[in-house]
């Protein structure tokens, strides 16, 4: 084991999970501000949704480099030019007069928002293994849990009383306070002697390496797949919370909020259950609640008006069962690996976030005018990901069988 980068075991889950609260304050702060920007900047919805596609392209893309990056050269300066740079570009945005210049500086912000992410997973995996691992992982998911709901209530009251350049000056006051914080509070957590030299096809090979084992593939798909199927109603979060609910731009914590609850719920049991239970009976039941979220949210679709609380309640089930499983079944990925976690935790990220990149660009749009086909595409989703993790444990069993 390496040297500990912080002092103690609940300050390395603030750092980690503050560090990971860069991606969806980026997405989540300006969604209610999204209608006003784009009236701005003169263009429509469509041409804004533009906002959100450029930067989870961005950010899916560049997590294929944090990893690698932070293997090579330590996690510590990885997560210190990211920070600074996003506040930089957060600056960028605020400043921004027309679409191609917002576009541009969210880009240079999706190219830095996923290095808290990655390199997270690594230093937990430098620090801990097994169940501390895990119970770890499912306290930064705790934590973390908490910045989707807060973010677009934070959006909300910016843009209420100072409109939309507040949302965007937050922002680099959130990447300038993670810059000091990593500057003061952290010690690297990967030693020299561990570190990997960085070249290009030395990165193809290690991604070869990762990207052909079905086993790798199956989870990764997996978790991209559980994702997206809560993921589908954060870029439709304004049609769905002010069209479909009838709500104003201050009141998206109907929605954020008992979906964060099941979040950090998930979480909670996921760590209560480590070492009590096996991963198998964890993500089981993960599925499990997943299922009854999802098959609930599509029949209150299908027989009744959206309403309160009855139309985000059924978001809060499946996010308890998608947050027990995902600790699990992440830990179960990256152990695969274990001299290349930092570029198998980029692997994993770059494929969860351009499915993401692609619900938020083609999906929502398609399917975010109806309340029942935003069922029907979480089901969808959730199905994809269940069929996803049943193969892998086929392949498993297959194995066993054949040694």
């Amino acid at each position: 084991m390496s040297v500990k980068p912080v002092r103690s075991h609940f300050a390395l889950a603030f750092l980690l999970a503050a560090l990971s609260t860069i991606g969806p304050f980026s997405i989540d702060t300006f969604l209610p501000a999204m209608p006003a920007i784009g009236a701005a900047l003169q263009v429509g919805p469509l041409e804004m949704q533009q906002a959100l596609s450029v930067y989870l392209l961005c950010f899916s893309v560049m997590m294929l480099w944090h990893g690698p990056l932070s293997d090579s050269v330590g996690r510590r300066p990885v997560l210190l030019v990211s920070c600074l740079l996003f506040g930089l570009a957060s600056l960028g945005c605020a400043m921004a007069n027309t679409l191609p210049q917002l576009l541009l500086f969210r880009a240079l912000q999706g190219l830095c928002g996923g290095a808290g992410g990655v390199v997270g997973r690594a230093i937990i995996r430098d620090c801990l293994d097994g169940v501390a691992a895990q119970k770890l992982m499912s306290h930064v998911t705790m934590l973390f849990s908490l910045s989707p709901a807060i973010a677009p209530v934070v959006g909300g009251f910016l843009f209420g009383h100072f409109g939309w350049h507040s949302i965007f000056l937050f922002m680099a006051c959130v990447g300038g306070f993670l810059f000091l914080y990593c500057l003061v509070g952290f010690r690297e957590s990967h030693p020299r002697e561990l570190r990997q030299p960085l070249d290009f096809f030395g990165l193809l090979s290690n991604y070869w390496i990762i990207g052909r084992q079905p086993r790798f593939l199956l989870l990764t798909a997996a978790i991209a797949f559980n994702f997206a199927g809560f993921f589908l109603y954060i870029p439709s979060a304004p049609v769905f919370v002010m069209k479909h609910l009838g709500l104003g731009h201050d009141q998206f914590i109907w929605l954020f909020g008992p979906s964060v609850g099941g979040i950090m719920l998930g979480a909670f049991l996921s760590g209560r259950m480590a070492g009590r239970r096996s991963a198998r009976e964890i993500v089981n039941a993960g599925y499990l609640v997943m299922a009854c979220g999802a098959g609930f949210n599509l029949v209150h679709a299908l027989m009744f008006e959206p309403s309160l609380p009855w139309s985000v309640l059924p978001m809060l089930v499946y996010n308890v069962g998608m947050a027990l499983a995902s600790p699990s079944i992440m830990l179960n990925l990256m152990d695969q690996f274990p001299s290349l976690r930092g570029t198998a935790s980029s692997l994993q990220g770059f494929s969860q976030t351009l499915l993401s990149s692609l619900v938020a660009g083609i999906f929502a749009p398609l399917l975010w005018n109806s309340p029942t086909t935003l069922a029907l595409g979480t089901c969808g989703f959730l199905l994809l990901g269940f069929l996803s993790r049943s193969a892998y444990r086929l392949l498993i069993a297959r194995d066993a069988r054949a040694g």
